[in-house]
C-alpha cells in the first residue's frame, strides 16, 4: 500500500524522490512539485526545499538548510548546516556552514556575525 501511495504522489507532483534517499527528519517541502533528488544524495535534519529543486549524486546536506525555488546543485558538494541557497542558483561548489550560496554559478556570501 505504501508503494503504491508512493507512486501516486510522484505522479500528481512530477517529483522524483526515491524511497532509499538518505533523508533524515523534519523535511518540509511546501511546493513538492518538479522536485529531483539522487537516491545518494544526503539530507541532514529540518531542511527546507521549495519547488523545482535538483540535488545531483553524493550531495550532503547539513541540517536546517533551506534550498530556494528551482535552485539546482549539480555537483558533489558539501552544505554545511544552517546555510541558505538562493532560488535559481546552481550551486558548483562547497558552502560553508552559515553562509548564503546566491546566483549562477554561485557566489558565497558569509554570514555576518550579529553584536548585541
Amino acid at each position: 500500500m505504501n508503494i503504491i501511495q508512493y507512486q501516486f504522489w510522484s505522479v500528481v507532483t512530477a517529483t522524483d524522490i526515491p524511497l532509499n534517499c538518505q533523508i533524515q527528519g523534519g523535511l518540509l517541502l511546501p511546493h513538492p512539485n518538479g522536485i529531483v533528488i539522487h537516491p545518494s544524495a544526503s539530507i541532514g535534519p529540518n531542511c527546507l526545499i521549495f519547488q523545482q529543486v535538483t540535488i545531483m549524486a553524493d550531495v550532503t546536506i547539513g541540517g536546517h538548510v533551506d534550498i530556494g525555488a528551482g535552485a539546482k546543485i549539480i555537483r558533489s558538494v558539501t552544505i554545511g548546516d544552517h546555510a541558505l541557497i538562493g532560488a535559481n542558483a546552481v550551486v558548483i561548489c562547497d558552502v560553508p556552514p552559515g553562509a548564503t550560496a546566491v546566483g549562477i554559478p554561485t557566489k558565497i556570501i558569509e554570514k555576518k556575525n550579529q553584536e548585541v
